[in-house]
């Protein structure tokens, strides 16, 4: 017997289906104003470390809070330089295809 109310098909066979855990992401060129201020502000906010931070990561290399002390990054803004490359690709993206679109776990 199943022990919690019946939602979806599969749940009247003994699991309960759970709300997925990812966000749907779709862009287009509608959006590319919007993507490139973004960017901006977020290239203005890094300021120095922008350049810094591009130089040290495209060495493809790992790297630990010693590594970044030593090459001057600032870990309090590694999340917005993370953000940028992210920003990149979707601008990347949208001018080769048209669109872009992906799921992101919560």
């Amino acid at each position: 017997m199943v022990c919690c109310s019946i939602k979806y098909a599969a749940d009247r066979f003994g699991v309960i289906g759970e709300t997925p855990n990812y966000l749907t992401y779709y862009f287009d060129e509608s959006n590319i104003d919007e993507i490139k201020e973004e960017l901006k502000r977020i290239e203005e906010s890094l300021g120095e470390q922008l350049k810094i931070m591009e130089n040290f990561f495209n060495k493809g290399t790992g790297y630990n809070d010693e590594m970044l002390k030593e090459n001057n990054i600032d870990e309090n803004k590694l999340s917005d330089y993370a953000d940028y490359l992210l920003g990149e690709k979707i601008l990347k993206c949208i001018e080769e295809n048209g669109e872009c679109s992906f799921d992101a776990e919560l």
